[in-house]
């Protein structure tokens, strides 16, 4: 006897078993994977993963998993490819890009604003584009001194600045609600590249307009 076709609602429960997005192919993040390490940190820390309150919560934070760690799958690079011609050679400069990322050491969320600017060298990109670059790079476990240095090394890559200056300052849950926790606190990082490296006044004057009116 032939075996039946499965439903589409079988399907999509196969699909979805196994991280892949109906009508698209395999997802990068085993999402069936990090559904089973919830249950299983659920019940260590002694509560009951098939009560009614947690029985989604595994999924729910499969799903979430894959949003905060997207950027271990996309290229921010092609965000800069495109850029225009210009001889403007005075700083460009983009602030408060807010960000949240992922501290590699706790797991847990440090969330702030990052300072971009750099001098250009006959290539600028449009505004929004840095502001992509941010949100791709955020989105992976890491430390904010990494993040920092990665930004700043990618737009002297991809842009060829005479100099390029990185500002970021971000509020650690791993220091505000565990440990020491000192809400509050933040943490500041900076890269520098290039003539603001080099030179001490291009470097005051790019950090004058970072905090400039706030003194």
């Amino acid at each position: 006897m032939a075996e039946s076709s499965p439903t589409v609602y079988e399907s999509l429960t196969a699909e979805l078993d196994e991280g892949i997005a109906p009508g698209k192919g395999a997802s990068p993040v085993d999402q069936a994977r990090i559904r089973h390490a919830v249950r299983e940190i659920l019940a260590a820390v002694g509560e009951d993963p098939d009560r009614e309150g947690l029985r989604e919560t595994p999924a729910r934070v499969a799903r979430m998993y894959a949003e905060l760690f997207s950027g271990l799958h996309d290229d921010p690079r092609h965000h800069l490819q495109k850029f225009f011609t210009e001889k403007y050679d005075e700083v460009v400069l983009v602030k408060d890009i807010s960000f949240n990322s992922m501290c590699e050491h706790h797991m847990l969320p440090f969330i702030g604003t990052a300072h971009v600017g750099y001098l250009p060298n006959g290539r600028v990109v449009g505004l929004s584009k840095i502001a992509r670059v941010i949100e791709v790079v955020s989105k992976r476990p890491q430390v904010q001194e990494r993040m920092t240095e990665t930004i700043a090394d990618l737009l002297v890559e991809e842009l060829q600045a005479k100099g390029v200056a990185v500002v970021i300052e971000a509020s650690h849950s791993c220091m505000t609600i565990r440990g020491v926790r000192k809400p509050g606190s933040l943490c500041v990082t900076s890269a520098m590249r290039g003539v603001f490296r080099s030179n001490l006044s291009s470097r005051s004057e790019i950090m004058n307009l970072i905090y400039g009116d706030r003194r």
